[in-house]
């Protein structure tokens, strides 16, 4: 189902949970837990940093795994290097040693971002507060949430094997979650819609719900394979930098035959059956952070051609198609990484999943 931005119902979903969950971030209640979980090494993985909260309320932890899968992966400005670190968001209330157990949320980071920085954190704990839900944010850095074609000196990059086979069973194995596809979603925002996209099409036995927070979606979009490349090339996306054909392959044709295989926005048959939603505004006013603009409007066209292929699959949908975000919610104006129109499609996207996932 696509919905426009002018509808009532949408447009006040978005701003009171917002304000809602702005309002009762500032009292929120520690978690019942003092001590964060303990995790043990499997899967794979090697613990190397034990989960350690990241501030008084009990809430949000983070630690570091080693991973045989990605053994080197490349870095952003305070990474440590062969070293992933994944933060966690638990419900308030959250028992290790209870009966209840929560449903998950995997929610990956766009580039150049990184899981645990703060914006992060604001937007997953104010979307969950008051929600029996656990969100997951694994290391991405420039990943493209792919296992990488071509990764030369680097060594491995199987980033789709390490978060779907190690970090998803390691969750499930230290921490109170429904550890089947019923109690698991994934979203993404920028490229980590297109990570979501493609995780959940390529293993859709592990997710009933996924979601896009303006996801560059479309790989056979030619302005899409540059910004892909970009980020392979750019210091600015990790370093050390990698060639054009890392991840993907070689970019053009006849040799892009990896490129065309992997496109979420051409693969969707097989999330019938599964929760669908996206999110994209169309970059507001132009000339107003012109980078941030284009990219933004460039995104939502990967996200035209994902919804026209959907509805030509019969495959029932949410599209939020805010334009410049003046309906969306208050301060967003339809930019691609502007923290209030991801706290509203967060908000959004958390009160659609919940009504499907199961709870026990």
């Amino acid at each position: 189902m696509r919905t426009g931005v002018r509808a009532p119902l949408w447009r006040g979903i978005a701003m009171a949970a917002g304000l809602t969950a702005a309002t009762a971030l500032a009292a929120a209640p520690a978690s019942a837990a003092t001590t964060p979980p303990h995790f043990t090494d499997d899967f794979g993985l090697t613990v190397v940093s034990q989960p350690a909260w990241v501030d008084e309320t009990h809430r949000t932890f983070t630690f570091s795994v080693s991973s045989d899968q990605v053994p080197n992966p490349t870095l952003l400005p305070g990474q440590v290097a062969g070293q992933h670190v994944i933060m966690v968001t638990l419900p308030e209330g959250y028992d290790g040693s209870g009966a209840t157990r929560y449903p998950v949320l995997y929610n990956l980071h766009g580039n150049p971002d990184m899981p645990n920085t703060a914006w992060n954190q604001r937007v997953t704990e104010r979307a969950t507060l008051g929600t029996p839900l656990i969100t997951v944010a694994p290391n991405g850095v420039r990943s493209w949430y792919s296992n990488w074609v071509n990764p030369g000196a680097l060594g491995p990059q199987n980033w789709e094997t390490f978060h779907l086979d190690q970090v998803i069973p390691l969750i499930d194995a230290n921490l109170r979650t429904v550890p089947t596809r019923e109690g698991r979603a994934i979203t993404g925002h920028s490229m980590g819609g297109f990570g979501a996209f493609h995780y959940a099409e390529h293993r859709p036995e592990l997710f009933s719900y996924v979601g896009s927070f303006s996801g560059g979606l479309d790989l056979l979009s030619q302005e899409q394979r540059a910004a892909v490349v970009a980020t392979e090339l750019s210091p600015d996306s990790g370093t050390p930098t990698v060639g054009i054909d890392a991840i993907f392959g070689p970019p053009i044709w006849p040799l892009d035959g990896v490129w065309n295989a992997q496109s979420p926005a051409q693969h969707v048959a097989s999330l019938r059956g599964m929760g669908v939603a996206m999110y994209v505004g169309n970059g507001g006013d132009l000339t107003d952070n012109p980078v941030q603009a284009v990219i933004e409007n460039r995104a939502r066209q990967t996200a035209l051609v994902t919804a026209a292929n959907l509805t030509a699959a019969g495959i029932p949908h949410h599209f939020a198609d805010y334009g410049d975000g003046s309906a969306w919610a208050p301060g967003c104006t339809g930019k691609h990484a502007q923290e209030p129109c991801l706290q509203a499609d967060m908000n959004h996207f958390v009160g659609l999943l919940m009504g499907r996932l199961q709870h026990s």
